[in-house]
């Protein structure tokens, strides 16, 4: 059964000072998600994916699940090795995963039928719904436009495409390949420019900061409701890549104290969180807090 779901959080990974999971701090946040009604993605670029090695990968899925929350899971799948990627949708299918997210192969730059091959892959393996990813600044290439749509032909189970581009001359270029497929902003500040353009929602770093405001600001954007949305979201979002994402976020996330630790994996480092930008981030808690006052339905 596809999954309709406007709001997606992309998790954090929490981390004890040793770098090893924070178990008691990630189902807290998991829980904020659940009662704002958020969707959540582990082992997403956010959560820190790549960073963890296969069997940290699998616990986290298992533990995620076996919270039972009333919301979806959705699990990253990146890398670059084909064999690797279909054992662990064999693994998240087994364990209940309700979704599955596939990015765009990384470091070899594959084409429009190297790309389509690739999902192709990944996707007959499973009936579980699967959303694309396309996000070139981490993969270092564009998916086609229309490889979406030709996988639409083949797989009932597309849930659609995160767009993170940037960009919204290519969001259209996906709309206008694939009208028929669902589209989701990437990018937290995008989110009013893509609705326009016909997103049917987010995936989001923002909501593990502020869940519930920020499924208010989607709920706002998809409702054509932009006014009262500049300049605080822009900001806020923005400050939230100030430094290479999870870290500014893990930050505020501690400030807050929900996580117990602002630990990160090498090659991220705390370091690069200056106290200007923690300062920053304080004034974007704050302007959030603020705005949510004054928007709640």
């Amino acid at each position: 059964m596809m999954i309709r779901q406007s709001l997606w959080t992309a998790m954090i990974t929490p981390m004890q000072q040793d770098g090893s999971i924070d178990y008691n701090s990630f189902e807290q946040i998991l829980r904020k998600q659940e009662e704002a009604g958020n969707g959540v993605l582990v082992l997403g670029s956010t959560g820190e994916g790549l960073n963890l090695n296969d069997e940290e990968k699998k616990a986290v899925i298992k533990f995620t699940v076996d919270l039972d929350l009333k919301i979806p899971v959705m699990a990253g799948i990146g890398g670059f090795d084909l064999e690797t990627q279909k054992e662990f949708i064999r693994f998240c299918d087994t364990h209940g995963v309700d979704a599955l997210l596939l990015v765009t192969p990384l470091y070899a730059k594959p084409g429009k039928y190297g790309q389509y091959e690739w999902f192709k892959s990944l996707m007959e393996l499973t009936q579980t719904p699967c959303m694309l990813y396309n996000v070139p600044s981490r993969t270092g290439v564009k998916m086609h436009p229309t490889v979406p749509a030709m996988l639409s032909k083949e797989f009932s189970n597309l849930l659609g495409v995160k767009e993170a581009s940037g960009s919204v001359e290519e969001f259209k270029a996906f709309r206008e390949a694939a009208p028929e497929v669902d589209l989701y902003s990437g990018d937290d500040g995008m989110t009013p420019a893509f609705a326009k353009e016909g997103a049917v929602g987010l995936v989001s770093v923002a909501s593990n900061v502020w869940p519930k405001a920020t499924h208010r600001y989607v709920e706002m954007c998809l409702g054509g409701e932009t006014s009262g949305l500049f300049p605080v979201w822009k900001e806020a979002t923005d400050s939230l890549f100030k430094a290479p994402n999870p870290t500014p976020a893990k930050v505020l996330i501690r400030q807050k104290d929900w996580i117990s630790h602002e630990t990160v994996r090498p090659p991220l480092a705390l370091e690069d969180v200056t106290d200007e930008l923690r300062e920053e981030l304080g004034r974007s808690e704050q302007s959030i807090a603020n705005w949510f006052s004054n928007h709640q339905q």
